[in-house]
């Protein structure tokens, strides 16, 4: 069965994005430190979570080591279209959910309006690589009783307030996981991996 994995950048004291829930990596209000031995990680070791346009500028193509979808909510996926991008990965099946959205701009990404937990299960059931759950905090939520393992950039920063991990609205349920893998970048970044117990 596969797993879904959320593989996300997050503060130190535990947001993903600012206030506004917009892309802090790029764009006029960006914040988040990006090194240069963070990008030759992501490339080194994660080179189907680059976006499009990053992988041509690095020359990467073909198949990534750990999957093979890609999940969004649509306010992630919106910061991409904003920025130009109608679809950051083409490379990978590419799922938004969202119950407004009716259509994307790109006709190969799917858009998911029935229930999240129900897609995910089905999903799982389905043959090839791990599937990526990209963001944000509010379908992260949605979706945290599915999740199986835990990929932390933790970078070396804390910005105060901003959206959580799992967005605001996620219930109090306990869950533990095993630190199954670790990598420190000179920078400061933290790479943990986490699994379910």
């Amino acid at each position: 069965m596969r797993k879904l994995v959320y593989y996300i950048a997050v503060s130190l004291d535990g947001c993903i994005a600012g206030p506004d829930g917009a892309d802090p990596t790029s764009g006029p209000d960006a914040f988040w430190p990006i090194s240069e031995d963070y990008v030759q990680h992501l490339a080194a070791e994660y080179p189907e979570t680059l976006p499009g346009p990053a992988r041509d500028a690095f020359g990467i193509s073909g198949e990534g080591a750990h999957f093979d979808t890609v999940l969004e909510g649509r306010r992630t996926y919106q910061n991409g279209v904003d920025a130009g991008i109608d679809n950051a990965y083409p490379h990978l099946r590419h799922l938004v959910f969202s119950r407004p959205l009716t259509e994307a701009p790109d006709p190969a990404i799917e858009i998911v309006s029935t229930d999240p937990v129900a897609k995910v299960r089905e999903l799982k059931q389905e043959g090839g690589k791990g599937i990526w759950l990209c963001g944000g905090g509010e379908l992260a939520g949605a979706l945290y009783s599915e999740i199986d393992q835990l990929i932390v950039k933790l970078a070396p920063m804390t910005v105060g307030s901003g959206t959580p991990l799992f967005g605001r609205k996620t219930s109090f349920d306990p869950a533990f996981f095993t630190l199954t893998d670790s990598k420190i970048l000179e920078s400061g970044t933290i790479f943990l991996t986490y699994t379910k117990k």
